[in-house]
């Protein structure tokens, strides 16, 4: 094997210490608090029949309604609503599929993973619910509901109009995130199937929805389906690689991810910011494009993924920023910060890793392609186990923990 000499190995290390070093880390002076200090999560309790219990709230959410609600679906199956207020007492329950819904705390990536709003939810009162099912197992839902006609704060559980339904091979990588764009449409993160390494080759296959994200017509319905397809989507009629004359899921907007955990949109630029989660070594963040492949499982973030990986090529969109597992091991995503109570934040994409505890504020510089900063946010006390991110409607920017005293919702503040 031909070695590199000693000159050019230190002109290497010197011009990737110059590279990192124009990328801001220095700490943000900011810190997480609690967002609702005296709030209780109705119907919840930190102990089930002996056993802990921890409080899931597996997102945080708002209608767009003018109504100043929040809204936190707990993972087990409840949603929970209450005032935007400091001093919120209590959540009352919006909806409860709890029967319907499969989660168990060894095989924590099931369960009610995510609800979107429709943009027009004043007018239509419509929202959407991604969760597993009991029954059958290993199958993921996307329903539709309707609120309640004589209560605000209550969907008609009786009203769910099921969208999509998909069977998957294994227990994890579910994915889960929904959210609506600005183009009306309705995206969806789908993961590759689970298990390792992607067995089945489901990232790269265009003829199944795992491993992608979907953007899918909620407002209109094709013939067969209840939901119809966006006619510009990137793979509409479009042959399937592998020699087989079979059409590709039209659904599909981008593909090659492993298990996006929390991808939002930029209210300002309308970027599409999604955080996918590694396997081996790195974890990684892309802004999405139409019609993108991400690369797994022929790369893990910028990086080959043995054993039938890739170098860099122009058919494969490399991420904008990775880490290594010996800072964290489990990227959850946020959000693009354009709140206006801490200015300190403004711009910066606010994200986190769930095995480390370790948050951070990521700046991206869209007309260089570069990060410029991955600015630490730190606090004192016990790790805070980040298991998701949301967004309140003046864009104020929140983080969910898995806690075994229901304390689990969080915001920054300026120090």
């Amino acid at each position: 094997m031909m070695r590199l000499g000693y000159g050019l190995v230190a002109l290497c290390l010197v011009s990737l210490t110059a590279m990192a070093a124009e990328v801001n880390t220095s700490p943000l002076p900011v810190k997480p608090v609690l967002a609702f200090p005296e709030l209780k999560f109705a119907n919840w309790e930190p102990d089930d029949n002996g056993k802990p219990s921890p409080l899931r709230p597996i997102l945080l959410t708002h209608a767009g309604d003018g109504s100043n609600r929040l809204f936190v679906p707990q993972q087990q199956g409840q949603v929970h609503v209450f005032t935007n207020k400091v001093g919120a007492q209590s959540t009352s329950i919006f909806l409860d599929i709890s029967k319907k819904v499969l989660y168990k705390d060894n095989e924590n990536e099931q369960g009610l993973l995510g609800m979107a709003f429709h943009p027009k939810y004043k007018e239509n009162g419509q929202f959407f619910v991604f969760y597993s099912t009991k029954e059958p197992l290993l199958t993921t839902v996307i329903s539709r509901f309707t609120v309640s006609k004589d209560d605000p704060n209550k969907a008609d559980p009786a009203s769910e109009k099921e969208l999509f339904r998909l069977t998957h091979p294994f227990w994890n990588h579910k994915g889960g995130t929904i959210c609506f764009g600005p183009d009306g449409y309705l995206y969806v993160a789908l993961g590759d199937g689970g298990a390792g390494n992607d067995p089945l080759n489901n990232a790269q296959n265009l003829q199944t929805p795992l491993g992608k994200i979907l953007r899918i017509d909620v407002d209109k319905q094709d013939k067969g389906l209840a939901y119809s397809i966006p006619k510009d989507n990137p793979y509409v009629n479009v042959i399937a690689a592998g020699g087989k004359q079979e059409i590709a899921r039209p659904e599909v907007y981008a593909l090659g991810l492993r298990n996006v955990w929390r991808m939002s949109f930029d209210r300002t630029t309308g970027d599409l910011w999604a955080a996918d989660v590694g396997q081996n070594v790195w974890e990684e963040i892309n802004i999405i494009e139409k019609g993108g492949n991400y690369g797994w499982n022929l790369r893990e973030g910028k990086h080959v993924f043995a054993p039938n990986g890739a170098g860099t090529n122009s058919s494969l969109i490399e991420p904008i920023w990775e880490y290594h597992h010996d800072i964290g091991k489990s990227i959850t995503g946020g959000h693009v910060y354009r709140g206006k109570k801490v200015p300190e934040l403004a711009g910066y994409y606010l994200y986190g890793d769930y095995v480390s505890s370790k948050l951070w504020a990521l700046k991206y510089d869209a007309k260089t392609k570069t990060v410029t900063e991955n600015r630490s946010i730190a606090y004192e006390g016990n790790p805070l186990q980040v298991i998701s991110y949301g967004e309140d409607a003046e864009g104020e920017v929140y983080f969910n923990v898995v806690s075994p005293t229901g304390q689990g919702l969080y915001k920054f503040v300026t120090k």
